[in-house]
């Protein structure tokens, strides 16, 4: 369920805003337009929202902002207590995209940045998940990177590795990167309809509704 990445964000809490504006110059490319990104995320929601991967509460932050009721769900503790000091009054509880408890119904299910750390089997059991517990209409509205296909994923390590980019070399290859043609089958088979468009030349808003 993601969970073996949790401990890199341990340290990564300290400089995660850091790297998000872009004053990490190896990840300019993959958080290029941040906060326009978390933007579209939080327009395209309805209330109440539970969040996955609150991380520093960026995106909990724009929803808020929105008027919208918001619940966050964080497995990592370091992560849950930073955005508990920003927005003290938004519950933030541990757990992750399969596994949460919460006593809000919930219209919209959001992510950022977050998603591929679920392998494809485990991203379409999510997606069942959702499923049983959005009403018809209910929204999944997810930014994550995703690949057109294998080839642009392979393309893209390669490039990154002509710029030198060892940490995001190691990243793309860890973790659990997915192609559109995938996501799209997994999210049809779990009862939605979806629409993708890109936001930068990693970034994809996954915007599906359950019929």
């Amino acid at each position: 369920m993601g969970l073996e990445f949790v401990e890199i964000f341990d340290e990564w809490v300290h400089t995660y805003d850091d790297s998000v504006n872009g004053k990490d110059k190896e990840y300019e490319d993959v958080f290029l337009k941040y906060n326009e990104i978390l933007q579209t995320v939080a327009d395209a929601s309805i209330g109440p929202v539970v969040e996955f991967g609150v991380g520093t509460g960026n995106l909990t932050q724009k929803l808020r902002e929105r008027g919208l009721e918001v619940v966050g769900v964080e497995p990592n503790k370091a992560m849950r207590e930073v955005t508990a000091e920003k927005m003290s009054d938004v519950a933030i509880i541990d757990g992750d995209f399969l596994n949460f408890h919460t006593a809000v119904e919930p219209k919209t299910f959001v992510s950022s940045y977050a998603f591929h750390h679920l392998t494809d089997a485990e991203k379409a059991e999510a997606f069942k998940l959702y499923a049983e517990k959005l009403p018809a209409g209910g929204k999944v509205v997810f930014a994550d990177t995703v690949f057109k296909s294998d080839e642009a994923y392979k393309e893209m390590i390669e490039y990154e590795k002509t710029r030198g980019h060892k940490n995001l070399v190691e990243d793309l290859n860890r973790e659990y990167y997915t192609t559109l043609p995938i996501m799209q089958e997994l999210i049809e088979a779990a009862g939605f309809t979806v629409e993708f468009t890109q936001l930068n030349n990693y970034v994809w808003l996954i915007d599906a509704t359950k019929k």
